[in-house]
This record gives C-alpha cells, sequence and structure tokens, in this order.
C-alpha cells in the first residue's frame, strides 16, 4: 500500500513548517517539565479546547462561563466528549472507527435523533474512514504531527456522519497527538489554534476537500496552529 501521509508530508516546505511547529510545541512541554504537569493542567487543556471546538460550532460562551458549569447545547456537549475523550484512546489504538462513533454520539447527544448517534448515515464518506483506519493501523515514517492534521481534515471532510464531523475531527486530532507520543498528558490546546484563526481554519478545511491543492494548503495551515495550540497550553501561563 502506498503511504498517503508521507506523501503529503513530503509537499514542498511541509517539512519545515512541521518541524518548526514540533519544535515550539516541544519547547512548551520541555521548559515547563513535562514531568511536573498535573491532571489538573491536562483538565484545564481540555476544557479550553471544548470551549474553543464549541466556539467553532456557533457557540459563545466564554470560558469561565463554560468552567463553572454553564454553556448553551453546543458547548455542553463539547464538555461531555473533552471529559471522555482520552479514555478512549485504548479503543482508538484498536479501531478508530468506533472511537470515532463514540465520539459523535457524545458530541451530538441532544441535537440529533438518538438513531443517528455515533452511526454513519453516508456511504461514501464512512468508505473514507474506513480506508483511513486502515491507514492509521499500517506504519508510516510520516510525523505524527502531519499524521493528526490529516486525520482532523479527512474526518471533517469526509461527512460521514450526519452533524458534527468537525467536533470530531478536532477530537481526533488531539488523541492522534496523544497516541503518538507527541504530547502524551495532553496539555496542548490544538482546538484553541483553530479558533484563533477561526477564518483561516475554515478556508483551508473548505480547500482540503475541493482544491487540487487543498491538502499541501491544509498542512501549511496545519503547522501554524499547532504552533498556536502550544502557546495556549495551560504550561504556557505556568
Amino acid at each position: 500500500m502506498s503511504d498517503p501521509f508521507i506523501a503529503a508530508a513530503s509537499l514542498e516546505g511541509v517539512p519545515s513548517a512541521f518541524r518548526a511547529a514540533r519544535d515550539g510545541m516541544d519547547a512548551v512541554l520541555r521548559d515547563r517539565g513535562l514531568r511536573r504537569s498535573t491532571p489538573d493542567d491536562t483538565a484545564r487543556s481540555l476544557l479550553i479546547g471544548a470551549w474553543a471546538t464549541a466556539t467553532l460550532e456557533g457557540s459563545e460562551i466564554d470560558l469561565d462561563e463554560l468552567s463553572s458549569g454553564g454553556g448553551d447545547a453546543t458547548a455542553r456537549a463539547a464538555v461531555r466528549l473533552s471529559t471522555e475523550l482520552l479514555g478512549l484512546l485504548p479503543t482508538w489504538q484498536r479501531s478508530p472507527v468506533q472511537a470515532m462513533a463514540r465520539m459523535h454520539a457524545l458530541a451530538a447527544a441532544g441535537s440529533v435523533p438518538d438513531d443517528d448517534l455515533g452511526r454513519p448515515v453516508n456511504p461514501a464518506g464512512t468508505a473514507r474512514l474506513t480506508q483511513l483506519a486502515k491507514l492509521l493501523g499500517a506504519k508510516t515514517e510520516a510525523p505524527a504531527m502531519v499524521v493528526a492534521a490529516l486525520v482532523h481534515a479527512e474526518i471533517a471532510s469526509a461527512g460521514a456522519f450526519v452533524s458534527h464531523n468537525g467536533v470530531v475531527g478536532r477530537a481526533a486530532e488531539r488523541l492522534v497527538l496523544l497516541a503518538r507520543g507527541v504530547d502524551p498528558a495532553s496539555v496542548t490546546v490544538p482546538e484553541a489554534g483553530h479558533v484563533a484563526a477561526a477564518p483561516d481554519y475554515f478556508a483551508a478545511l473548505e480547500a482540503y476537500g475541493t482544491e487540487e491543492t487543498g491538502v499541501h494548503r491544509w498542512l501549511l495551515y496545519a503547522a501554524e496552529a499547532f504552533t498556536r495550540g502550544a502557546e495556549a497550553s495551560p504550561l504556557s501561563s505556568h
């Protein structure tokens, strides 16, 4: 099987962009001392991520309100997903599609019919997720951050679920960073990297799904987003 991850990772400018992003992320983790990060840091990162992903879905809640238990249905669903996300790691490693289904069920509960929760409804999109899962099960020399970015865009663009495909994509991106050892305590906030440049995020994601050079554009965008996500880590404010 050819390796589309490594092919994408080799596009012009992508290797250097992701080296810089990885250096920025490692600097936050190393300089603050990853071993000194606490469960509270992880929980805070997940909360900020939930706020960011809900904001991208149209919620207008602020972070303080969300942290005190408030928020609209979109924000509460994002928190529900973030609370269970790291516990899905074993499922993700065994069956990515099953993990995606669970992410969708958590994110969409209360906003779509129960029959549609966690169930892919678009056959073409479902086929794309199945192929993605096969690729994730194969070895690749591509940097883990490139894999995370491509997983995010592919899930969001495939449209396999009736709703919340972007939410699932962003959650999976964070899970890949954890699973592949980039951010083993999940204390950076990739979702915050996207909400900080939301127009660029949506434009790059649209390009990924529609333009011949869209994968290239998405990856160059994603490298910058990961850098912003590292800067949003609770460790950066210690």
